[in-house]
C-alpha cells in the first residue's frame, strides 16, 4: 500500500468518525507516511510514530485525546504486544487495530490476549482497514453511550463468589483480585448481557473480536478457559461458562443443583 497505490473513497464512508485522532505506531517509514496520508485524507488527525516507549509517551501526553491506535508487532525498543498490554494495564480503553506482516495463528491469538481489538496482516487493503476503523470507532462510541446512558448498578455484576464491575474494569472471586485482560472483560460483559442464551461462535467473533463470524480461530475456546479458570470452583466442571456441542457457549450466574 502507498498513498498513491490506494486512494482513498471517502464517499463510501460518509458515516466515518471524522476529527478522530489516530495514532499509527509503525518503523516502516514508508508504510506510516502512506497510513498517515490517506487517513487524513478521510478526515482523521494523526500521529505517527516508529517505535513502542514513544507511543506510550504520546498516549500519556494526549491523555484521552487518542481515539484508536494502529500498532505494528515488530517494532524497535519494545514489541508491539508489550505496548497493547501495557495500554490495558494501564486502563485505556481506545480501540486498538494490529497490522502486522506476522500471519502465524498464534500470533494473532496473542495479539487478541493482550487487548487488541482487530489484527489485519500485511499487505492489506485499504478500503479494508478504513472500514475496520470506521467500525471500530464507531462500535466504541456506541458503547461509551450504552454506559452513560444505563443506571450505575448495571455497571456491575456479581455471581457465586465472583464480583465484576464493568466501568472501572476491575474483578474479584472469593474477595481476591482477578486480572482480566481488555478482551476477557468483554467477553465477560457480553455473556452476563446474554445471560442463559446459547450464543454462537460467529457471534462472540463478530461482537466481541470485531472480526469476522466466518474466521477460522480457536481464540473463544481458549478465552473461555481462561474465565473458567478465573470465575470457576473447579474448571475442568464448569458450571457458569458452559460449551453447548456444535452450538456455542452459554452463560449461567445461578445454575440450578442438584
Amino acid at each position: 500500500m502507498s498513498p498513491v497505490d490506494s486512494a482513498p473513497r471517502s464517499a463510501d464512508r460518509k458515516d466515518a468518525p471524522k476529527g478522530k485522532h489516530i495514532l499509527v505506531v509503525e518503523d516502516e517509514q514508508h508504510l506510516a507516511i502512506g497510513l498517515k496520508f490517506n487517513l487524513e485524507a478521510e478526515g482523521y488527525r494523526v500521529t505517527a510514530t516508529g517505535d513502542g516507549p514513544s507511543a506510550l509517551k504520546i498516549i500519556d501526553e494526549h491523555a484521552d485525546g487518542v481515539d484508536l491506535v494502529i500498532l505494528d508487532l515488530m517494532l524497535p525498543g519494545m514489541s508491539g504486544y508489550a505496548v497493547c498490554e501495557s495500554l490495558r494495564a494501564s486502563g485505556r480503553n481506545m480501540p486498538i487495530l494490529i497490522l502486522t506482516a506476522r500471519t502465524l495463528t498464534e500470533d494473532r491469538t496473542r495479539g487478541f490476549e493482550v487487548g487488541a481489538d482487530q489484527y489485519m496482516m500485511k499487505p492489506f487493503d485499504l478500503d479494508e482497514l478504513l472500514s475496520r476503523i470506521n467500525n471500530l470507532l464507531t462500535l466504541y462510541r456506541r458503547r461509551a453511550m450504552q454506559v452513560e446512558s444505563r443506571p450505575a448498578s448495571v455497571a456491575s455484576f456479581s455471581f457465586a463468589n465472583a464480583t465484576i464491575n464493568f466501568e472501572t474494569f476491575e474483578a474479584t472471586m472469593d474477595g481476591e483480585p482477578v486480572r482480566l485482560t481488555h478482551l476477557e472483560m468483554k467477553l465477560l460483559q457480553y455473556f452476563v448481557a446474554n445471560e442463559g442464551r446459547v450464543i454462537p461462535r460467529q457471534e462472540l467473533l463478530e461482537n466481541v473480536w470485531s472480526t469476522s463470524g466466518k474466521l477460522n480461530t480457536r481464540a473463544p475456546d481458549q478465552f473461555i478457559r481462561r474465565l473458567r479458570k478465573s470465575f470457576e470452583q473447579d474448571p475442568a466442571k464448569p458450571v457458569h461458562f458452559l460449551t453447548v456441542r456444535d452450538a456455542g457457549y452459554r452463560f449461567v450466574s445461578a445454575p440450578e443443583s442438584g
